[in-house]
């Protein structure tokens, strides 16, 4: 306790010029090296950061010049060679366990919500150095193991400090490298306790939502290993390091074999780009096993068809994280599409209910949706085959039409396109364009007989003979395609569009009908260019076009009234004393 309250003291009467004679000294005699522990104590977040400056030039100068000489943690010294007795190795054994406390400071200071920006900038730049040189002129893992994982751990915001990674450090091969393998073991650790811990509500669930954060904010920053994986000219961090003397008792080919051994396990570019694709895709695999964030479930989504999947060692392994997401519903099915779509088309793989679940994902929230573009596009896409079914095709063009009614202007529009590409690639379905039901035209003439002779009020039997001739057997509430019964219905719906109040939508209409008729010379049409339409580009459209006759109003003499008598026949306008009247006549 009296120690404690000593080291407190002299912190609190140390000055800057004093702390400045230590740090030199240090670095100047051995007989110094009692400065060591007093500098040590000034790398706090608790210091003043003109303190911590300080103190860290003088340690970053010092450990720079003795870390080669220091031995390693990981390899216990030979009695043979070295004896414990020895003061040298006493001494330098010391030496590195004050490094090791002079990393666990750093790291502290770095992840500290007292220090300044600048201070974690320059703590953060001598830990890379450490990691660096620490390792014999290679890369030390076990140094940038500690750094990140303390960083993805940081209960504090750590996007200054993950920014800072990404934009100085992650061009470096070996850096990604060596991430990918932390990342993983970072995973595996949280996936693992998760299991252990089962449904214990204790645990903390934002610290572990923030961990997840923070490994998808690294993951999605890695810059993606572009070109061949031959390439020898990538850039390091460290330097590669040279091969162990081979003994000189090994002759011939036992030395040879011992040389490509070591060669083999010194971390170069080469080596570092040819095993990057299987630490990747270690990395996004044991990732996707934690149990996501509604956020980042989405945001993985979103990128994984272009960001993950064309870099994975074997992009087919993902098919029952997609499934899963795609059997989810909702906008969580139409985020998965885009990827379990690139590996039906290009990796093979086989989804029997595809098409079911495409057919259930047709609902008119699917219009609002943020992602709707994409969707769209896929969905085009997806029924493009001319081994499509006929009654397959035709229940997505009638589930369309029949949401065609209650969507907005624009999503009416991305469906006259759909529509219209499905009519032209199946011609097996262009029955639903215009059909009459046998039955109901069979009991329309006896209908009318029964009009003619029996009924004394004709306007009542003709509405009857109207909604005998107006039935559609389609079944909209099917979630099966097959028993929808789309081919004996017909697209009634379109036709209702040419009355549309949104001009766009009933002009666009009248053109479908007149591309059906001359087949020959149009094509289909580009669903981008109306999957993104919302109210904003159709009132901009419409600003933008050249109207060539504008109807007029115009009266010889200025009207008295809003309405004329002629207009409402049998009703009578007074204005008699400020009191307006309206009077309907009685009956």
């Amino acid at each position: 306790m009296a120690s404690v309250v000593s080291k407190k003291r002299k912190k609190n009467t140390t000055s800057l010029s004093h702390l400045k004679t230590l740090g030199h000294d240090l670095l100047t005699s051995r007989a110094h090296i009692n400065n060591l522990p007093t500098l040590l104590s000034f790398v706090s977040s608790s210091s003043p950061p003109q303190y911590v400056l300080e103190a860290l030039l003088s340690l970053q100068a010092f450990f720079t010049s003795v870390l080669p000489d220091l031995p390693s943690s990981s390899k216990k010294p030979s009695s043979r060679t070295v004896s414990q007795d020895d003061p040298e190795f006493i001494y330098r054994t010391w030496l590195k366990a004050k490094f090791d406390e002079f990393v666990k400071s750093l790291i502290d200071v770095l992840v500290s919500p007292q220090s300044e920006e600048t201070i974690k900038e320059l703590v953060l730049d001598t830990l890379m150095e450490f990691v660096k040189l620490g390792n014999g002129g290679r890369f030390n893992s076990a140094i940038y193991h500690k750094l990140v994982h303390s960083i993805v751990h940081s209960a504090t915001p750590v996007t200054f400090l993950l920014d800072l990674l990404v934009s100085k450090y992650f061009k470096y091969i070996d850096i990604r490298y060596f991430t990918y393998i932390i990342v993983e073991k970072i995973c595996r650790t949280l996936e693992e306790k998760s299991v252990s811990d089962g449904d214990n509500e204790s645990q903390s669930k934002e610290s572990t939502e923030n961990l997840i954060h923070n490994v998808h904010y690294i993951l999605s920053r890695i810059p993606a290993l572009e070109g061949s994986a031959d390439k020898a000219d990538y850039e390091m961090w460290s330097g590669s390091g040279e091969p162990e003397n081979v003994s000189g008792k090994l002759k011939g080919e036992d030395k040879k074999k011992k040389s490509d051994q070591n060669n083999s396990k010194i971390l170069t570019a080469s080596n570092s780009a040819k095993k990057m694709k299987p630490k990747f895709t270690k990395a996004w695999l044991s990732f996707l096993r934690l149990p996501l964030p509604l956020d980042v479930y989405k945001e993985v989504l979103a990128s994984l068809h272009t960001a993950v999947i064309p870099y994975l060692s074997n992009p087919v392994i993902l098919c029952d994280f997609l499934t899963t997401s795609y059997d989810i519903g909702g906008v969580i099915s139409v985020m998965a599409l885009s990827s379990l779509f690139i590996l039906m088309t290009q990796h093979g793989l086989e989804y029997p209910n595809f098409y079911e679940k495409l057919y259930a994902l047709l609902v008119p929230s699917i219009f609002m949706a943020k992602h709707r573009s994409k969707f769209f596009q896929l969905l085009d896409s997806c029924l493009k085959s001319p081994l499509l079914p006929a009654y397959l095709a035709a229940a997505f063009a009638k589930k369309l039409s029949r949401l065609s009614i209650s969507v907005p202007p624009s999503g009416a529009l991305v469906i006259i396109a759909l529509i219209h590409n499905l009519l032209r690639r199946h011609p097996s379905i262009n029955c639903l364009v215009h059909r009459v039901d046998e039955e109901a035209s069979k009991g329309d003439s006896e209908a009318d007989k029964k009009v003619s002779e029996n009924s004394e009020d004709p306007i009542n039997s003709a509405d009857v003979s109207n909604k005998k001739l107006c039935i559609d057997h389609f079944k909209n509430e099917e979630s099966d395609p097959k028993k929808s019964k789309a081919m004996r219905s017909s697209l009634w719906e379109i036709d209702t569009l040419r009355h549309h109040y949104c001009p766009a939508v009933s002009r666009f209409v009248l053109s479908l009908e007149n591309d059906l008729t001359v087949r020959a010379k149009t094509t289909e049409l580009s669903i981008e260019d109306f999957s993104s339409g919302s109210y904003a580009t159709i009132f901009a459209d419409e600003i933008r076009r050249r109207v060539k006759q504008v109807p007029l109003a115009f009266y010889k003499a200025p009207p008295t009234s809003l309405f004329s008598d002629t207009d409402f026949a049998g009703w009578t306008f007074k204005h008699e004393d400020d009191n307006t009247s309206l009077k309907r006549p009685r009956l």
